[in-house]
């Protein structure tokens, strides 16, 4: 395993024992490509056994960043992406949920409005019908009294006649007793009364 893998490992745990494991592969695999490569570093002016040390602790120290700061970090990056978007669709929830209730409360107030002009409507139809019912009931009490008035009148005028008649009765037969200077019996006075009568008709 080389130390391209080591750093890909995304899956393993790092644990000292894991690292020290490593270190001595890598050391042992540097260890027989050092000798063959001596002479070529040497000629370069580089000292291989350091070089070589020096890109283990490279290795070892890119390992921790990867796991201790590099994938926590990654994950937590992606774990506030996942809120950053979970976070935008509810707030187009809640602006669809917003639009909906504008549109029922709309829908409500023109409903009211339309409740309110059917009411106005038969509030004035049943205005109208009661103005009619009170007219009609007033023409028939004024027709009613104007009746009763004339049974009234014709009640007075009957017994006015009445009376004028007994009166004039009462006033030929004293006209005729005098004139005949005696006293009609009853039947007498009745014939002429009635003679009388009939002749006024």
């Amino acid at each position: 395993m080389n130390l391209i893998e080591i750093a890909q490992a995304e899956t393993h745990e790092v644990t000292p024992e894991l690292i020290h494991t490593q270190t001595e592969e890598l050391t042992t695999e540097v260890g027989h490509e050092a000798s063959t490569e001596e002479g070529l570093l040497a000629s370069l002016g580089i000292n291989g056994q350091l070089f070589t040390f020096q890109l283990i602790n490279f290795a070892v120290v890119a390992m921790i960043l990867w796991f201790l700061i590099l994938k926590p970090l990654t994950s937590k990056l992606t774990e506030r992406q996942k809120k950053i978007e979970e976070s935008l669709d509810n707030a187009e929830r809640v602006e669809e949920n917003l639009k909906k209730s504008e549109k029922n409360y709309q829908e409500k107030i023109d409903e009211a409005k339309v409740e309110a002009n059917r009411i106005v409507e038969k509030s004035a139809i049943e205005a109208t019908k009661v103005g009619g019912v009170m007219k009609e009931k007033a023409k028939e009490e004024i027709e009613h009294l104007v009746v009763q008035a004339k049974k009234n009148i014709e009640a007075e005028k009957v017994e006015v006649m009445e009376g004028l008649k007994k009166e004039t009765a009462n006033l030929i037969v004293s006209a005729l007793e005098k004139i005949l200077e005696e006293k009609v019996d009853g039947k007498k006075d009745a014939d002429l009364i009635e003679g009388v009568l009939k002749k006024l008709k």
